[in-house]
Order: structure tokens, then sequence, then C-alpha cells
């Protein structure tokens, strides 16, 4: 990497509770921090992918508060947040007394985010880089936040999913309306308004649904 991640993060972020779970503090970019302005070509020439770990979107919000409201889903078990960013759901797994919990992302720099929220959080998380669509895990609680908003990506992770809840498994994933949510296969377990960022969406409030993946 040209830059150092922890470094940078730290010095671009501040620790901030996402407004619809106060519970948890993030290293997140707002407004007043450099990193919310740079345009892609700023972020390409500092070596840092679109930077996704730095904000609390409004699926991980809802998913993260439905498992605080609700630790039994989680209690005691083995949980994988897949494509965890900044790590907001996998906090609130850990808190709420999951008994493992595994933070997957592809972007390098959500490994350096999620070990700074873990810590800075109480919560002690495992972290994988790789491309676990498809694999078979070992998880028995499959939590994913804001995951379908590109179709070719939705397109792999859909049957993926669906495998997942047919062996057994509870898959739950927190989704504000994204174009490719497959509404079909899911069962509505609850529905917020989380308070976002206008910046990031089309509104100040978004209606975020949890929903559980139905086996497939």
């Amino acid at each position: 990497m040209k830059t150092d991640p922890e470094s940078f993060i730290l010095a671009n972020t501040s620790l901030m509770a996402p407004p619809h779970v106060p519970e948890i503090r993030l290293h997140l970019a707002s407004e007043a921090h450099e990193l919310w302005l740079k345009t892609e070509e700023e972020l390409e020439d500092i070596g840092l992918p679109p930077p996704f770990w730095a904000f609390a979107w409004a699926g991980g919000q809802g998913l993260a508060r439905y498992i605080l409201d609700h630790p039994a889903i989680v209690a005691g078990r083995t949980v994988l947040d897949f494509a965890s960013g900044s790590g907001l759901v996998a906090i609130a797994a850990g808190l709420a007394g999951a008994s493992h919990v595994l933070a997957v992302d592809i972007d390098p720099w959500a490994a350096t985010a999620i070990r700074l929220n873990g810590v800075e959080n109480g919560v002690a998380l495992d972290f994988s880089g790789e491309d676990i669509i498809g694999r078979a895990v070992n998880a028995e609680v499959i939590l994913a936040g804001d995951v379908f908003y590109d179709r070719d990506f939705a397109a792999g992770l859909v049957p993926w999913l669906h495998q997942l809840a047919g062996e057994g498994r509870t898959v739950l994933v927190g989704d504000p309306g994204r174009a490719y949510l497959p509404k079909d296969s899911l069962e509505a377990q609850a529905t917020y308004q989380v308070p976002v960022t206008r910046a990031l969406e089309d509104s100040e409030v978004k209606k975020t649904t949890v929903w559980r993946f139905l086996a497939g």
C-alpha cells in the first residue's frame, strides 16, 4: 500500500456513534473530513479503494440494531459478517454474545478499520479478506448489510445465501431498498427508519428492513 492504513484512518476519521446504533462507536468520515471530499482519482493516488468502511450505511445500521435488540439470534453462536465494511454488524454480534465473529471483506483497508473499531468497542473479531462467495462456511449465522446494490454482485451472492439458508444456517440481511434485493426469497423480520447522510443517499432517512433468507 502507498499509505499506511492505520495512520490514514486515524487522521481522516473521528470516533462517532451511528445514529441508529448509539451503543457503538466507529472511526467514520463526515463532511468535516478531507476523506469525504476526495475524488476517485485522489483516492487512487494514495492507493485507497472506495472507502465504504468509513460510513455507517443504512442496511448495516438496521441489521446491527436488530441484532442488539434480539441477542438470542447470535448469543453463543458462531457468526460471519459478510462485506463487513466498518465492522458495525460484526461488532453488534459480538456485543450480543456471539461465541465467535468473523468479519469478511475483500477491501484490505477494511481489515484495519475493523480492527480499530473492534478494539474501540471491546469486541474481539477475526478478519478474512478472501472472496468467499460460493464457498462452504462454518458459521451458524450469516449477516450482511447493504449488499444488493450491484446486479452482477447480487447475481452471485443470492444463490450462495440461499444455499447457506438451506443448510439450516440463519441468514439475515439489512437493506434500505437497493435495486437488486431478491424480495421473493426473503421474509421480513423488522423495519426501521434509519437516519443517513443525504450526501450518501437520496434522503435523510431510509426505510430499512431486516430480512431472513429462505432456504433455496
